[in-house]
Formats: C-alpha cells, structure tokens, sequence
C-alpha cells in the first residue's frame, strides 16, 4: 500500500524546504543582476549628460557665430531661447524646447567668460549629487567652448 505523504496524486504543494532553496537561488540571481542594471543606469545617464552638453555647446557655437559673442553668464542659456536686448544679429531661437535639466533633475550651469576669463564657456552639470566635485556617478560633467 502507498503511503499518502508521498503518492504523486496527493501531493498538492511545495514543503518549505522547497520553498527556500527557490527563494534562495531568485536572491542570488538578484544579487548577481541588479548591480549591473544599476551601475547601466548611472552610466546612461553620464552619458545623457554628456550629450547634453554637447548640444548645448553646439547651439552656444551658433549663437556666437550670429551675434560676434557668447551670451554672458547673466544672460545665460536662456539667451539660446529668448533673443537677449542687446544681442544685434541673433537669429535664434536656437533652442525651440524647455532648457533641459540634467538626468538628476538640476539645471545646467553655465559660465562666460570661462574660467582663464578668456573668450572660452563653461557648460556642466555637478552630477548626482548636485555639488561641485564628487566621483562615480557624483563625478562633474564639464564640456568647454570656444
């Protein structure tokens, strides 16, 4: 006679035994997967960053090459949407969208004169952290015209 414990007809669900050990492999393969989705998503959104910038600079370039300067620091980025007062030339907009944020949702910086306080720009973005510095994903985004 078989025993009822173990009579595939009668056996409707998993031991706890069983349960573990399958909890216990979906944990290691999240261990093993997620790092690297995350580690993908911060390098993605360097790289958005990254892109962003460049765009900007190009655009920065145009506006330079209609008006005979680059927009001052005051004037900043919005001068790429809204023709600055003084800006003889401009043939703008250069810029039909919003200003974009960097991927952690802060605004991009802008500086002109550059540092050296030659004709150069600043164009950057601090990062995740938002504060100047950092490495990793905290790393500062810089890109620099002229």
């Amino acid at each position: 006679m078989k025993n009822p414990r173990t009579s595939p007809k009668t056996r409707k669900a998993f031991t706890l035994i069983e349960l573990l050990v399958v909890m216990l492999i979906l944990a290691i393969l999240a261990a093993m997967i997620v790092p690297r989705i995350v580690s993908r998503s911060a390098d993605a959104k360097q790289a958005k960053a990254k892109g962003d910038l460049v765009n900007l600079q190009k655009m920065l370039d145009t506006y330079r090459l209609d008006v005979g300067y680059y927009p001052t620091s005051d004037e900043g980025l919005e001068s790429l949407r809204t023709q600055p007062s003084d800006a003889q030339g401009w043939k703008g907009p250069y810029l039909t969208k919003p200003l974009p944020n960097d991927p952690w949702n802060n605004p991009y910086i802008y500086e002109w004169p550059g540092p050296d306080g030659d004709e150069s720009f600043v164009l950057l973005s601090y990062g995740s952290d938002g504060a100047p510095g950092g490495t990793g994903e905290a790393e500062d985004i810089i890109e620099s015209g002229e």
